[in-house]
């Protein structure tokens, strides 16, 4: 590649590390943040759901939408509102305002992540650059969660506050290369075609109450009456947005995109993945801090390992996929996973961390191994005016794995008996199945698979 492509792709990086590392390094300021604004630890808990709630139930319309509306434009406009929003959410002094700055910037990130995919996918052809550039982009985004844990457990020791500032300076230092580097795209003539708004009304408003039914699974005492409300509201409305796009002249989503069995497979592998992780590491954190009475520095530097990935992704992937083949290597990760998964189960009040080193760098493996060859199945076959939604329903995969993996575990745990370790146990058996679950629909796909080459 030459130089102005590595630096459009270094910009790309730079802005899925940011929306890593934003999240993970909330992810260890929670408790400050409750301690210090007085908020209770459900409101706390609204703060990461509402982000959630947005990114996932958005990204499919913003995919679609870089698409329609041009992706430079969606990304650099969404770009600024993250960075705008993330302040604002550094000067809130009570828990409403954190909680709407969230939500938008999460609503920013929905629309500027496939955005930010998208120009990378059609900016590379198709094969071995392409594959070369998403797995460096993958490893980037992997790493920037793997190193916002530690990142944000030394900025909360100063000043939670900074959690939220960081990330304004961050994208200001990718805004302003992104005005140089990223290149126009030629938008579809939609002269005399209108915008599906039934579509993009039904598709959003489905999403937003799937995802908030399931952030309500962790909390099974508020009752069962409004969560399966909710989920019969989002499934009708899901209906009628497929009912929607049949009758559209111009649908928000053309429905034939699905009949692609590589694209459903690489979507429910990475749904599935993201659950058993995000899941894990809720357990992970809180038996640290909880039953070990670990710090949030020492918790995040515990957890350092899994960004091993950061290195793994973009040196020996590549090379792995070469030789081994892209589902081979997907189902490699799984399985890396799993066992990940069933090291930890083992664990009792007085464990080394000698003894959770293995899971922690195992987990590390697996993200390399199978993040971006996911990313690479979703969108490899996807035509050049659809690779935004292609990566709308990637995102929209790995979050409300992540956001089904959490409300699953969080669930376990109500229910669970014995004690808080007894519990955690049988807790780490939701993002164990979740893993070998990943690892059969990857099997499935091994069936007439076609290797696919990487320089």
């Amino acid at each position: 590649m030459g130089a102005r492509a590595w630096g459009m792709l270094i910009v790309l990086c730079g802005a899925i590390f940011l929306e890593g590392i934003d999240v993970a390094m909330l992810n260890v300021a929670l408790p400050t943040i409750r301690e210090d604004l007085g908020m209770s630890t459900g409101a706390v808990s609204w703060v990461m759901s509402a982000y959630v709630l947005a990114y996932a139930g958005l990204m499919l319309l913003g995919g679609r939408t870089a698409d329609l509306l041009g992706r430079r434009r969606m990304f650099l406009f969404w770009l600024t509102v993250f960075l705008l929003f993330s302040g604002l959410g550094g000067f809130a002094d009570e828990g409403w305002m954190l909680i709407v700055a969230r939500f938008v910037t999460g609503a920013s990130a929905a629309f500027m992540t496939p955005a930010g995919l998208a120009i990378i996918t059609t900016s590379f052809p198709e094969g071995p650059r392409r594959n070369r550039a998403l797995l460096f982009y993958a490893g980037t985004a992997a790493g920037g969660f793997s190193l916002g844990l530690v990142i944000g457990g030394l900025l909360t020791a100063i000043d939670w506050r900074l959690v939220f500032f960081v990330p304004v300076a961050l994208a200001a230092v990718i805004l302003v290369p992104a005005l140089a580097l990223i290149p126009e795209d030629e938008r579809p003539d939609r002269a005399g075609q209108g915008f599906d708004v039934a579509g993009a009304i039904s598709v959003t408003g489905s999403m937003l109450l799937l995802v908030y039914g399931v952030v309500r699974l962790e909390h099974p005492a508020r009752g069962w009456g409004w969560t399966i409300a909710v989920f019969t509201g989002g499934i009708a409305l899901l209906l009628a947005f497929v009912a929607a796009e049949r009758r559209a002249g111009t649908p928000l989503v053309r429905l034939g995109i699905l009949r692609s069995g590589a694209l459903v497979r690489a979507n429910l592998g990475a749904m599935l993945f993201a659950g058993s992780f995000f899941g894990f590491q809720f357990i992970a954190v809180f038996y640290l801090q909880e039953v070990r009475g670990w710090s949030t520095l020492e918790t995040s530097l515990a957890l350092l390992a899994v960004g091993a990935d950061t290195v793994l992704a973009p040196t020996v992937t590549p090379r792995l996929v070469e030789r081994f083949g892209n589902l081979r290597v997907i189902l490699g990760g799984m399985l890396l996973a799993a066992v990940a998964y069933a090291l930890f189960l083992s664990i009792d009040a007085d464990t080394s961390y000698a003894a959770m080193f293995p899971t922690m760098l195992l987990l590390g493996l697996a993200f390399a191994l199978a993040y971006g060859p996911l990313t690479i199945a979703a969108t490899d076959g996807i035509d050049e005016d659809e690779q935004g939604l292609a990566g709308g329903l990637l995102y929209t995969a790995f979050q409300f794995g992540a956001a089904l993996g959490l409300s699953s575990v969080t669930a376990v745990l109500a229910g669970a008996g014995g004690s808080e370790l007894d519990g955690f146990r049988v807790a780490l058996t939701v993002p164990l199945a979740g893993a070998l679950l990943g690892a059969a629909v990857t099997v499935v796909g091994l069936r007439g698979r076609v290797r696919v080459p990487v320089e």
